[in-house]
């Protein structure tokens, strides 16, 4: 049953990117600074992140279809808020319901795939939802550019509150469910499980990539990019779009890649680990290029864009060192750091954007030095990730099963 949850995933990933189109639209009516503009943008973040580990435990206990059917109202709440908001911090609550309320929709899709598929197909699954996702993001940009004239941005959320309550009943009446053993678990060993998954020194390898790649792609396409190119570039609020879009086509056909070879490559012994730190790598020499001012500058936001999509593939390589009683919790706990990292940088660039402006730089020099630091913690991230693979593998202590990625 794959409809429902790339249904329920194209509306997180237009959510999550909405505010790129409309931060100058945003920043306009309500006046806003750019640390005001990171910090409405990244509440859904924050409760995405924050969510993470009960929906784990939930996912485990209750199955994707309930816990996601519910959550997705939740979203429509948030929607229905921010619409009809008019100060920063009713928005930013609508941004949070939001966030909680579609946190499920990656992770939910995850676990009813490790319920009814394969262990060999659920890469290609997971790429599948990805893709939808990534059309998601392409709705984000020129489409709804072109429906603000129309609409207005709050015509825009009053719609999408509509949508998502369909969605929701479509995954609560069709949607079947299967028990996995773990549903009779109590909160205490649930818990315990969680303790077990942050124990692991697999976890903390993973972890800082995680937060600061995946993070950092969502914080730049979900908000900044779009000021970037209007702000650094020079272009016009349609042109941005237009760039916009290209990323999220990029990104589409990154995901449709990994749906087509994924199961093939995991089949002739891939090892995902390596592939993912090549790919990260070339995506982080594109955006240190592009902050260095090399033109033209939309190849290389496109590059950064294809190669970011690869770091789904973390989840999998993730999942092979824990028991399938845990995936929710491995899932969701993984995806906490990728929140939490894309809060941070999403409401940590616009800070930096407003202190930089603010002691005398000019904004694209401002913007330059802000995506800067994100790069050097990058690049700490990827070295520690290779660092610590190593040192497992010199100690003789690889915790990795033999066996293919769980996603």
């Amino acid at each position: 049953m794959f409809l429902p949850f790339a249904l329920a995933y194209f509306l997180s990933y237009l959510l999550r990117n909405a505010n790129a189109v409309m931060s100058p639209v945003l920043t306009r009516e309500l006046n806003l600074s750019a640390s005001d503009l990171g910090l409405l943008t990244s509440a859904y973040f924050f409760a995405f992140g924050v969510f993470q580990l009960p929906l784990g435990m939930l996912l485990d206990r209750y199955g994707p279809r309930r816990v996601e059917a519910l959550l997705m109202l939740f979203a429509a709440v948030g929607t229905l808020v921010f619409a009809l908001g008019h100060s920063i911090g009713v928005l930013a609550f609508g941004r949070g319901l939001i966030g909680i309320g579609v946190s499920a929709c990656l992770m939910a899709a995850l676990k009813h795939f490790s319920l009814w598929y394969p262990l060999e197909r659920q890469s290609a699954l997971t790429g599948a939802v990805m893709a939808a996702g990534g059309l998601g993001a392409i709705s984000a940009s020129v489409p709804l550019e072109a429906l603000l004239p129309t609409l207005g941005w709050r015509g825009v959320f009053f719609a999408l509150t509509a949508i998502i309550v369909a969605v929701a009943g479509l995954i609560f009446l069709v949607v079947p469910e299967r028990n996995d053993g773990d549903s009779a678990t109590g909160v205490a060993e649930q818990w315990r499980g969680v303790v077990h998954i942050f124990a692991s020194r697999d976890f903390w390898r993973f972890a800082p990539l995680m937060a600061l790649f995946p993070g950092g792609f969502m914080a730049i396409a979900g908000l900044w990019i779009v000021p970037w190119f209007i702000g650094v570039d020079g272009a016009t609020r349609e042109a941005a779009a237009f760039n916009l879009f290209v990323m999220s086509a990029t990104q589409l056909a990154s995901f449709f890649a990994i749906a087509l070879f994924a199961t093939q490559m995991i089949r002739r012994g891939f090892d995902p680990s390596r592939f993912i730190g090549t790919a990260l790598a070339i995506a982080w020499l594109s955006i240190v290029l592009a902050i260095a001012g090399v033109r033209p500058a939309l190849p290389l936001w496109v590059v950064y864009s294809f190669c970011s999509a690869t770091a789904t593939l973390l989840y999998a390589a993730l999942g092979t060192n824990f028991p399938a009683a845990l995936y929710g919790r491995v899932s969701t706990t993984l995806n906490l750091l990728a929140f939490a990292g894309a809060f941070s940088l999403q409401w940590g660039l616009g800070v930096l954007v407003d202190l930089f402006v603010a002691v005398g730089w000019s904004e694209p020099q401002a913007f330059r030095a802000a995506f800067a630091v994100m790069a050097a913690l990058q690049l700490f991230a990827w070295i520690w990730f290779f660092r610590e693979g190593r040192r497992v593998v010199i100690v003789g202590q690889p915790t990795a099963k033999p066996a293919p990625p769980a996603l």
